[in-house]
């Protein structure tokens, strides 16, 4: 039984870590080719259900916008940019799933961002990126919350 027992959890363990000598197939690299060129586009590098990683690029204001199960994790790199936080979208509409857009905020808190600044934004809190000195380049990872978790 004993025997039976270890042989099981060997077979087990054996499925989730990879050979020694051999990639790890949980592990995403993006080569710097692959990111200089999606930073020269703005877009993104990687989508999962768990998360997001995109190489943004902003050279004017964007829509308010609110994410209902993203949490945006900014890092900028290059650039400054207001950004509005909290408050209430104007003429917000759904555009896709958990993501509503809108033409403003209002009574929102504004904030200056720069180079170097690391800005959360929880889910379900609009922001709006008003004035943008271009280019603004930033990485954004969105941690997405499970439908039913916690928010």
């Amino acid at each position: 039984m004993r025997l039976a027992t270890i042989t099981v959890l060997a077979l087990m363990l054996s499925t989730q870590l990879p050979v020694l000598g051999e990639p790890d197939k949980r592990v995403t690299h993006i080569p710097a080719s692959r990111v200089t060129a999606a930073f020269a586009k703005g877009e993104p590098l990687l989508e999962t259900a768990s998360y997001k990683v995109h190489a943004s690029l902003r050279e004017a204001p964007g829509k308010a916008e609110v994410h209902v199960r993203d949490t945006d994790i900014i890092y900028v790199l290059e650039g400054t940019a207001t950004i509005v936080t909290g408050g209430k979208v104007v003429d917000g509409r759904t555009t896709a799933a958990g993501e509503i857009r809108g033409s403003s905020i209002q009574g929102g808190i504004e904030q200056q961002l720069a180079k170097g600044d690391v800005f959360i934004v929880p889910n379900g809190v609009a922001h709006w990126f008003t004035r943008v000195q271009a280019p603004f380049r930033y990485y954004v990872v969105k941690a997405t919350v499970s439908e039913g978790g916690l928010q």
